[in-house]
């Protein structure tokens, strides 16, 4: 079932997409609207809710949303956030602490650091709204008539958000249709990727002297182009 709250953000992203190629990816413009909505979360109002602080003490960020939490120049909120999730940790780990780690003991605080690593609380916030957008996409698709349209109309999709388009079609849509979807969408990602493989070529060419004083046609920003492709904004 589709739900509304996901299909408006998912209608705007391809829209503006399609009126304006350079804009790329639309499902990497989504992913950026959600992850700026967290922090502004977690640096705004939000940040004194207990549910919330209790969350991000238990989950920590990773190093990318720390970098983007400092740059937007809220270094008070920031520092109160980073209070309370210190204080929480450093009871976690207990008294031994890093000591203990080299001694063979404090397994504790071992595997508390450990699973720090590996949580992040945008992260884990963004990623639960892109499994729903991946679904809801695909089960517009299913649905509506015109969202085919919407599709065929992307410039590309990177290829990590390709494969999970792909992906949420192969669980959501009806296996008798799921060969017309993945043709859609397959079709509108190759005719981008035999594009810029044309364009990567012909810059690559244009460093031989018998290219030289052939036009660059659209091969000037080719290598940017293709990073962006094979990783997206994200």
């Amino acid at each position: 079932m589709l739900e509304k709250i996901y299909t408006i953000p998912i209608n705007e992203a391809f829209d503006a997409s399609a009126e304006d190629h350079s804009k790329g990816c639309p499902f990497c413009a989504l992913y950026e609207k959600f992850e700026n909505d967290q922090l502004e979360i977690i640096l705004g109002a939000s940040m004194m809710e207990p549910d919330i602080r209790i969350k991000t003490n238990e989950r920590g960020f990773c190093h990318k949303h720390y970098e983007k939490m400092f740059n937007m120049k809220n270094r008070l909120g920031m520092a109160l956030m980073l209070e309370s999730h210190l204080d929480e940790l450093k009871k976690d780990i207990g008294g031994g602490g890093f000591s203990e780690i080299f001694s063979g003991k404090g397994s504790k605080a071992v595997g508390r650091i450990e699973k720090l690593e590996n949580s992040c609380y945008i992260c884990e916030r963004v990623e639960y709204n892109m499994q729903r957008m991946f679904e809801n996409a695909a089960g517009l698709w299913e649905e509506d008539r015109a969202f085919d349209k919407k599709i065929e109309a992307q410039p590309y999709f990177c290829l990590e958000h390709y494969r999970r388009f792909i992906e949420a079609g192969q669980k959501n849509i009806n296996k008798k249709r799921f060969a017309d979807f993945y043709k859609r969408v397959s079709d509108t990602e190759m005719k981008y990727f035999d594009k810029l493989c044309e364009d990567v070529s012909w810059f690559c060419k244009k460093f031989d002297y018998r290219y030289e004083n052939e036009p660059w046609k659209d091969s000037k920003d080719a290598v940017e182009r293709a990073i962006l492709f094979l990783t997206g904004k994200n």
